[in-house]
């Protein structure tokens, strides 16, 4: 009887989702294992990568999403490989979830939400991704939702020194325009990024 090679296939099952990740549940339905198989082989797969220092990549897990990132003492290189003339810019989503955190962190997912009209679990995955934003706290009340704001990699990303460099927005708006800031957000961020 063959052995299954299971954390070759949550490699590949995770590297396949991209920065889009997979939760428990849907890792074990893939797997077709019991959720405590499969995280008993999360685990195993995240030793693996924790011991050895020739890897490049580690499994971390972000609002209950597992995905592959890079390790943290690559990021010079990383930032090279971005920086390089044609190297990848945000995407719109991503941006526009980006200023808004930018400009009102700490936020929720939720809150980001109700500014831009739209989803915004994938642009949130994304920067997290990036080492743009990071989980900053837990709101309170119901639910205790993350809390997301920008850090040191999204200053360098955008060549500021502090937040308050940050374009500064009309002071005229108000909630009603909500779908109006979110452009503005937009606007000047893509200025920050093109």
């Amino acid at each position: 009887m063959q052995l299954i090679n299971w954390k070759g296939i949550l490699e590949s099952i995770l590297f396949a989702a991209g920065d889009g990740g997979l939760s428990i549940k849907q890792i074990a339905e893939v797997l077709e294992v019991e959720e405590l198989k499969a995280q008993e082989i999360i685990e195993d797969l995240q030793e693996d990568y924790e011991k050895d220092e020739n890897r490049g990549l580690m499994l971390v897990s972000m609002a209950g999403v597992y995905q592959l990132a890079t390790k943290k003492e690559h990021a010079v290189y990383l930032k090279r490989l971005v920086e390089t003339p044609g190297g990848s810019h945000l995407s719109q989503a991503a941006l526009e979830t980006l200023a808004i955190i930018a400009y009102r962190q700490p936020i929720t997912r939720v809150e980001i939400e109700e500014i831009r009209g739209v989803k915004t679990e994938r642009p949130l995955q994304t920067l997290a991704a990036r080492a743009l934003i990071k989980e900053v706290g837990r709101a309170e009340g119901a639910g205790r939702a993350y809390l997301y704001g920008t850090t040191r990699e999204f200053l360098d990303y955008f060549g500021l020194k502090s937040l308050s460099e940050l374009p500064p927005l009309p002071e005229t708006l108000n909630d009603e325009d909500s779908g109006e800031e979110a452009d503005l957000f937009f606007e000047k961020f893509q200025e920050l990024d093109g």
